[in-house]
C-alpha cells in the first residue's frame, strides 16, 4: 500500500468510497503518468484496461469523473486528491472550478486554514505550510505569481518540496458571464501586477491539475471551453449527477472511473433515510390553497416533534443539541413572498415563526440577499433563530448543512425530480453517522398530494434510492453466504480447516461436543485452570458419558475417554482467555432524589393535531404513523396527561416524587398555555404528544438524579466464560483469506473470513474494518513475544453495561504474560466522541472489578486500551501501544 495514501486516508478519516476513489487515482497515475505531452490514446487504453467504464476522456487532456452521492463528502475527497498528488510530487498547482457563487464561497472557506471545515485538518505539512489560496477576487494582485517567484529563487521546481500548495478557486458562472458575445474572460486579459495574463501563467505551469466540482452544471458552457485551454496535466471531475440534460434526456458522462450512487450511500448508512409523509386517508382533490396550507402545517408539526426528539437525544447521550429546520420549495418569487407572509403571520400557529423564516431567491436586493445568505451559512448553529427556509431554485447544490430534516415541496414537478432535487440538500447526518433512531435519521418530504406517485417512483428499479439493487452486481443478485462452523483452536483437529467438513470420527466428535457442554457447566469455578482438579475431571467425565447419544454410549474405552478429556481440558486452558462473568448489585437501602433544576422546554413547540400523519420510507417497506394520540381517555386535569406517562418509567417512584412530577407537569402546561389559544388546544397537544413530553422531562430528570446510600458490589457469577464453536458466514465461492494480506476493496472486509493465526483462540475470525485486521497483524507479530493469545469476543462474552440498558462488546481481548487487556480499535477522529468515552468508562470499571477477582486467583490484572486506527502499523509493538493508549478512570473525564 502506498504509504502516502495510507497516511492521508487515515489523517483525513476518509470513508470507504473516498478511500477507494483515492486508490483509483493512485493507480491511474501509476499506469498513465500525467503530463502536458501525454499520449492520450495510450493513456486511455491503459486506464480502460483497469476501469472499463471509462469510454473516453471527453477532453484534450487526461480527465476522469468520480461519481459520489451527495452527502458522502466530495470536498474532503478533493482535499485528499490534492494532498496525495502533492505528497507524491505529481503537482503543486491546482485549479478548482465551482459552478456558482455559493459553492465558490464554500470551497474558498473549506480550503482556508482555521475554518471549521478545513479539508486538510490533521495533515502536518498543511498545518505548518498552509496552502496559498488564489481566487477570482484576489488573483490580479499577483499573489500566486509572487509566491512562485520567491520559490524559484530558493528551491527547485519539484512539487512536494516543502513549499506551499497553490489552490486556485474560481467561479465558472462568473467566467461564463464574461465570455458572452465571444469576449475573452477577465482572467485571460493582461494584469498590471503580473506582466502577463494570469491565464497564460497558469497554462505555462508544467504540473497544473484541474478539479471540477459538480461538473455536470457547466460541462457544455463556453466558460469551460475557455478553461480547457489551460491544458492541465490531469482533470478530476466530482459530481453526484454524472450526466447532462440534452433535449430533455440524460446524456451519461463517458469518463466515469468510479461510481458510488445514492442507493449505496443510504444502504451503507452514510446519509439520512429519505421518506415521504402524508395524512392517512388524505383527499388530494381539495383546493390547491387548502392542500398547500395543510402541507405547511403538517411540515411544522413534524418539525416540532423532531425538535423535541433531538433535545431528548442530546440530553440522554451528552451530544451537542441539533436545531432542525424546514425547507419550503416555492413555485416562483411571488409565491415565496406570499408564503413568507403567511408563515410569519399571527394566523399561522399564533405568529410563533415570525422572525424565524428566511426567504431566498434571485429577485432579492443585494443587501437583503447578503443578510439571508449569512443566516443560511449560520443555520446549523443551535442559537441561530432560523427554522424555516423558503427558496425557489437557488439551493439545489453546494449548500452543505446537516440539520435539514423536513422538506415541503410546493411547486409542480414530476416525482423523479421531486425526489432527486428535494432530498439532495438534506441527506447529510448531523453527527456524521446514524443514531439508530429512525426519527432522527430520516429526511421527510411532506407531499400529501403526490404521496403515491413518489412512492411508486422510488420503487422503480432505476430509482435514485434503488440504484443499489441495480448496480451492485449487474449479472444478478449476489450469491447467498454459506455458514461456516468454526470450533475454537482447542477443539480443532490438527491439519483440518474449519467449515470444510474435514473427516473427524463420529465417536470422537460426539465426545468433543459433549465435552464443550460439560466445560460450560463448570464456568462457576474461579478459573479455567480449576478444570484440572481431580474432582472436577471426574464430574466432567460423568457428564460427558451421560450426554453421549445412545448409538455412541461407549464409543471408546472409559480410560480413553478420560485421557481425551484431560488432554482437551489442558488444551482449553492453554488456548482460551478467562473472561469472568460479573454482575454489579447495589447493597443497603438506596434512595433516589433529584437536584433542583428549571425545566428546559425551548425545543418543545408542538402544535394541535387534526389527523395522524403517515410516513413511508422511500425504497423500503418501513412506515411510521406520527402524532397518534397516546390514549383515548380524557383527563380532568391537564397535568395528568403528562404525569400518567411519567410514572410509566420504571425508575420513577410516584409516591416519593409526586410533588415534583406535578410541578414539572405544571411547568409544561404553563408553557403550552403561553403559546396556544386555549385549554382545548393544550389538551389536544398533550393528548397526542404526552409521551414525547414525558421523554423530554425524564431525560432532564436523569441529568439531575442523585442516589443516596448506594453501595455497589461486584459479584463474580462465573470465573470464566465458556468458549464454544462459532457459526460464521462466508460468501459462496470464497475461501478464508490470509489475515496478513490486505483486501483491495476494504468494504468487502466484514463479509470475509480470515485465517493463518498462531495466537488466536479461533482458527478463523471476522473483522469489521481494515484497522482491526492490521491490529491482528500486530498481535501475531514475532516481535510481540509478550502476547500469548487473543480473540475477538463473541456477543455475550461480556456483561459490560452502558446507559439505557445497552451492553458493550469490545473489539479484542488480549492476554499477555503479565495482564489481560480489553482493546478497542477506533477511528482516530472519534476518540473523544461521547459514545466512545461512555464505553471506555464502562470497560475500565469492568476491568477494575475483574481485577479484584483475579487478585485472588492467578494475579493477572485486567486493563483497557483505546487504540486510534491511524497509529496501527506492522512495525509497532503491543507494549508500545499499551504504554501510549492505556486508559484509566483518571484518563476518561
Amino acid at each position: 500500500m502506498n504509504r502516502n495514501l495510507a497516511n492521508i486516508a487515515a489523517r483525513l478519516s476518509l470513508r470507504a468510497p473516498q478511500r477507494e476513489s483515492l486508490e483509483i487515482l493512485a493507480r491511474v497515475v501509476e499506469i498513465a503518468t500525467p503530463s502536458k505531452d501525454v499520449d492520450l490514446a495510450g493513456a486511455l487504453a491503459a486506464v480502460r484496461s483497469h476501469y472499463a467504464s471509462v469510454q473516453e476522456f471527453e477532453r484534450e487532456f487526461l480527465s476522469l469523473c468520480f461519481h459520489l452521492a451527495t452527502g458522502v463528502g466530495k470536498t474532503r475527497l478533493m482535499g485528499a486528491f490534492i494532498a496525495w498528488l502533492y505528497a507524491e510530487r505529481v503537482s503543486r498547482h491546482f485549479f478548482v472550478l465551482a459552478p456558482n457563487l455559493t459553492i465558490y464561497e464554500k470551497l474558498h472557506t473549506d480550503f482556508t486554514q482555521g475554518t471549521p471545515k478545513y479539508v486538510f485538518q490533521g495533515l502536518a505539512e498543511f498545518t505548518t505550510t498552509p496552502p496559498v489560496i488564489v481566487t477570482g477576487d484576489n488573483y490580479e494582485s499577483g499573489i500566486g505569481v509572487r509566491d512562485e517567484a520567491r520559490r524559484q529563487m530558493t528551491l527547485s521546481l519539484e512539487p512536494g518540496d516543502g513549499q506551499a500548495v497553490h489552490i486556485n478557486v474560481f467561479n465558472i458562472a462568473k467566467i461564463n458571464s464574461e465570455v458572452r458575445g465571444g469576449k475573452q474572460p477577465r482572467i485571460k486579459r493582461l494584469a498590471e501586477y503580473i506582466g502577463e495574463s494570469y491565464f497564460e501563467y497558469l497554462a505555462g505551469l508544467p504540473d497544473l491539475v484541474l478539479l471540477m466540482d459538480e461538473s455536470h452544471r457547466y460541462r457544455a458552457d463556453a466558460g469551460i471551453r475557455a478553461i480547457n485551454e489551460l491544458k492541465p496535466i490531469l482533470g478530476l471531475e466530482l459530481t453526484a449527477t454524472p450526466f447532462t440534460e440534452r433535449a430533455g434526456r440524460p446524456v451519461p458522462f463517458k469518463n466515469v472511473v468510479y461510481s458510488y450512487p445514492l442507493g449505496r450511500a443510504i444502504d451503507d448508512g452514510f446519509v439520512k433515510i429519505p421518506a415521504v409523509a402524508t395524512r392517512q386517508n388524505f383527499d388530494a382533490r381539495q383546493a390547491e390553497a387548502t392542500v398547500e396550507r395543510i402541507k405547511l402545517e403538517d411540515g411544522v408539526r413534524l418539525h416540532e416533534e423532531l425538535k423535541t426528539e433531538l433535545a431528548v437525544y442530546a440530553a440522554q447521550t451528552g451530544r451537542p443539541l441539533v436545531k432542525p429546520f424546514i425547507m419550503v420549495i416555492a413555485r416562483d418569487t411571488a409565491h415565496a413572498r406570499a408564503l413568507h407572509e403567511t408563515i410569519a403571520s399571527a394566523g399561522f400557529f399564533g405568529g410563533q415563526y415570525a422572525g424565524k423564516v428566511v426567504e431566498i431567491h434571485s429577485q432579492q436586493g443585494t443587501e437583503e440577499k447578503e443578510e439571508n445568505v449569512r443566516r443560511l451559512l449560520d443555520v446549523e448553529r443551535a442559537d441561530e433563530p432560523t427554522e424555516i427556509v423558503i427558496h425557489v431554485d437557488m439551493l439545489k447544490e453546494g449548500w452543505d448543512v446537516t440539520n435539514l430534516f423536513t422538506i415541503v415541496p410546493l411547486r409542480a414537478a414530476n416525482a423523479r425530480t421531486l425526489i432527486e432535487q428535494s432530498i439532495g440538500r438534506g441527506l447529510r447526518l448531523p453527527y456524521g453517522r446514524r443514531t439508530g433512531d429512525n426519527k432522527l435519521d430520516r429526511l421527510t418530504i411532506v407531499a400529501h398530494d403526490r404521496f403515491q406517485e413518489i412512492v411508486d417512483e422510488a420503487n422503480k428499479p432505476d430509482s435514485v434510492v434503488k440504484l443499489l439493487i441495480v448496480e451492485l452486481d449487474p449479472g444478478g443478485p449476489p450469491p447467498p453466504a454459506k455458514p461456516v462452523l468454526v470450533p475454537p483452536v482447542y477443539l480443532s483437529p490438527t491439519g483440518t480447516t474449519p467449515g470444510t467438513g474435514a473427516a473427524v470420527p463420529k465417536e470422537q466428535q460426539a465426545v468433543l461436543d459433549a465435552l464443550q457442554d460439560a466445560i460450560a457447566k463448570q464456568a462457576q469455578l474461579g478459573t479455567s485452570a480449576d478444570l484440572l482438579k481431580p474432582d472436577v475431571q471426574a464430574k466432567v467425565l460423568e457428564q460427558v458419558k451421560a450426554a453421549l447419544p445412545v448409538q455412541y454410549a461407549l464409543p471408546m474405552e472409559p480410560h480413553d475417554i478420560k485421557t481425551t478429556i484431560a488432554e482437551v481440558t489442558k488444551s482449553y486452558i492453554a488456548r482460551t482467555i478467562d473472561i469472568p462473568r460479573i454482575t454489579v448489585v447495589a447493597t443497603g437501602e438506596v434512595t433516589i432524589g433529584y437536584r433542583p433544576f428549571d425545566l428546559d422546554l425551548h425545543s418543545a413547540q408542538h402544535q394541535p393535531v387534526d389527523e395522524a400523519i403517515f410516513v413511508q420510507h422511500l425504497g423500503s417497506p418501513v412506515a411510521d404513523i406520527l402524532a397518534v394520540a397516546t390514549s383515548e381517555s380524557v383527563e380532568k386535569r391537564l397535568e395528568d396527561y403528562l404525569v400518567r406517562e411519567l410514572i410509566a418509567f420504571d425508575d420513577i417512584d410516584y409516591d416519593a416524587h409526586s410533588e415534583l412530577l406535578y410541578k414539572l407537569a405544571g411547568d409544561v402546561v404553563a408553557n403550552l398555555r403561553r403559546r396556544l389559544a386555549n385549554d382545548d388546544e393544550v389538551a389536544n397537544v398533550l393528548l397526542y404528544y404526552a409521551a414525547t413530553y414525558a421523554e423530554l422531562v425524564h431525560a432532564q430528570l436523569e441529568q439531575h438524579r442523585v442516589e443516596h446510600g448506594a453501595t455497589y458490589v461486584a459479584k463474580v457469577t462465573q470465573g470464566f466464560t465458556p468458549v464454544r464453536s462459532a457459526l460464521l458466514t462466508l460468501p459462496q465461492g470464497e475461501s478464508p483469506r490470509d489475515f496478513r494480506v490486505p483486501l483491495t476493496s476494504r468494504s468487502e472486509i466484514p463479509r470475509m473470513l480470515f485465517g493463518g493465526f498462531a495466537k488466536c483462540v479461533y482458527p478463523l475470525q471476522k473483522f469489521q474494518s481494515d484497522p482491526e485486521r492490521r491490529f491482528a497483524v500486530v498481535l501475531e507479530s514475532g516481535s510481540n513475544k509478550s502476547v500469548l493469545k487473543w480473540v475477538k469476543p463473541a456477543p455475550g462474552s461480556f456483561q459490560i453495561e452502558l446507559k439505557r440498558g445497552a451492553t458493550y462488546n469490545p473489539d479484542f481481548v488480549v492476554e499477555t504474560d503479565d495482564a489481560r487487556w480489553i482493546c478497542e480499535v477506533k477511528d482516530h477522529a472519534l476518540l473523544e466522541d461521547v459514545e466512545v468515552l461512555d464505553k471506555a468508562r464502562a470497560a475500565i470499571t469492568w476491568c477494575e472489578r475483574a481485577s479484584e477477582h483475579t487478585k485472588t486467583t492467578d494475579g493477572k490484572l485486567w486493563r483497557y486500551m483505546l487504540v486510534p486506527d491511524n497509529v496501527i502499523a506492522d512495525s509497532i509493538t503491543f507494549a508500545w501501544l499499551a504504554k501510549q493508549y492505556e486508559r484509566s478512570t483518571n484518563g476518561i473525564q
